[in-house]
């Protein structure tokens, strides 16, 4: 079930009527844990299985952490709950990718290397990643397990944010799921235009962007050099709309029915340097791997060369967790090596360059990332890399829409470096709020593509 589907609609205006007709909390939890797995169910109900499989172990070990003072057994008991929550997502998400790269070395002495037909779970990397961070914060006492299952399986299992994120930390959510929530005019209001804007995100520009870059990035050597650059900047544009677009609906609809999520994006394209658009792209993605990974490998505390060893080593699994393929490591290495460089000629020259030159140089490589993030193979990153680097003849495509799009997106960036930013939020005071609303309405009904296209994160 897509959020721009149909069915979605229906399903969410059942569940919000149903939440906000009970006071009762128990009530409320139970009919919003029943409809998460019934959302999670409309892909494949034997997925659930692997959603009560975390649920239940990482209910057990945190109280099992929390109820003993010797390091020792504590450290063994996280060790269960890492194990299965990664041996889960490994088996699922990188056997296959594990096996074909072993295959040249196990063949080569004479043995059969085979893959299996194994389906990813949908939304498998960001519920492990989640519940995850919750029996570490119990193991580093800042978090008290809670007592209530029922609770725990909502906040494992809720259905907005379940599939693509944010990824909701147990601290910020579950305090959240132990209240009944209280109705609120203007947080509804709010709610209801962040999922809108998330629908436009998504449905009229994400999709249009992606016409072209499906074309373009599937024969690169037909097109010139100048169609690529707009295709890559296309593919910019459309991972930006269509993640943040997944999760302004996510946050949206959370808010519709009394909850709050975290800030995921904030105009990642305005970065100055590599640091800050980590800072604003995927940041609930960016915190995990910093809080969990970064500092528990010993983060900038010790040596130089340390630090750098730890920052390669988050970044390249961070490019891992997005997928399984080379491409995808590289991408993550493309980004580690860009904030060490960074880190070291901070470190080394006290001298800054203008402002405008350090735009353009996070731009290039975040550009270069995207070639790498999206191509099928190394093979196709290599030709389109070469291509984009030498001028080169062939169709010349630039389509109006997606020059348009482009466009609204600069636009949208350069807006909320102004005063003007708070009027994109369609307070409910401004008398263009109700006109902007309903021109996004009417364009979903008349411009939408035809049919749906998936949010490019459910692959990860």
């Amino acid at each position: 079930m897509l959020f721009t589907q149909a069915e979605f609609l229906i399903f969410f205006l059942v569940v919000l009527s149903a939440v906000w007709m009970t006071s009762n909390r128990i009530v409320r939890n139970t009919i919003l844990l029943v409809a998460s797995y019934y959302f999670y169910a409309y892909w494949d109900i034997r997925f659930c299985l692997l959603l009560l499989l975390s649920t239940f172990v990482d209910f057990v070990v945190s109280h099992a952490i929390d109820n003993r003072d010797d390091a020792t057994t504590r450290r063994r008991w996280l060790s269960v709950s890492i194990l299965v929550n990664l041996g889960v997502l490994g088996f699922f998400k990188y056997f296959n990718f594990f096996i074909e790269s072993a295959a040249p070395l196990v063949e080569s002495i004479g043995v059969s290397a085979s893959t299996l037909n194994i389906i990813l779970p949908v939304g498998i990397s960001f519920y492990t990643f989640q519940t995850l961070s919750y029996t570490i914060d119990v193991y580093r006492r800042v978090l008290r397990p809670t007592h209530s299952l029922l609770d725990f399986a909502l906040y494992v299992a809720f259905f907005p944010q379940l599939v693509a994120g944010p990824i909701v930390r147990a601290r910020e959510l579950l305090p959240q799921l132990c209240t009944t929530p209280i109705w609120s005019n203007r947080r509804f209001y709010f709610g209801f235009q962040q999922l809108l804007r998330g629908a436009v995100k998504k449905v009229l520009m994400a999709d249009r962007l992606g016409e072209m870059v499906d074309v373009v990035f599937e024969n690169p050597d037909y097109y010139s050099s100048s169609t690529l650059w707009v295709a890559v900047i296309a593919y910019a544009g459309q991972i930006y709309l269509d993640f943040s677009g997944y999760t302004d609906m996510a946050i949206g609809s959370a808010k519709m029915l009394g909850y709050r999520f975290p800030r995921n994006f904030r105009h990642p394209y305005l970065a100055t340097s590599m640091s800050e658009f980590w800072h604003r792209w995927h940041m609930t993605l960016s915190r995990w791997l910093r809080d969990y990974l970064y500092i528990s490998l010993g983060g900038n505390r010790n040596s130089t060369t340390a630090t750098y060893r730890n920052l390669m080593i988050t970044m390249t699994l961070g490019g891992l967790w997005h997928g399984a393929a080379w491409t995808f490591v590289l991408w993550g290495v493309l980004h580690g090596g860009a904030l060490c460089l960074e880190r070291a000629m901070r470190s080394m020259t006290s001298r800054r360059l203008p402002t405008w030159i350090h735009w353009a140089l996070v731009m290039m490589v975040v550009l270069v990332g995207w070639v790498l993030f999206r191509s099928t193979d190394l093979n196709a990153t290599v030709s389109m890399l070469q291509r984009l680097t030498l001028p080169s003849s062939g169709i010349h495509w630039y389509p109006p829409l997606v020059i348009g799009v482009i466009g609204c997106v600069i636009v949208e960036h350069a807006v909320w470096t102004t005063r003007w930013r708070r009027a994109m939020r369609l307070p409910p005071d401004a008398w263009y709020s109700p006109i902007a609303t309903t021109v996004m309405l009417w364009a979903l009904l008349i411009y939408a593509p035809v049919g749906f296209q998936p949010f490019v994160y459910f692959q990860f």
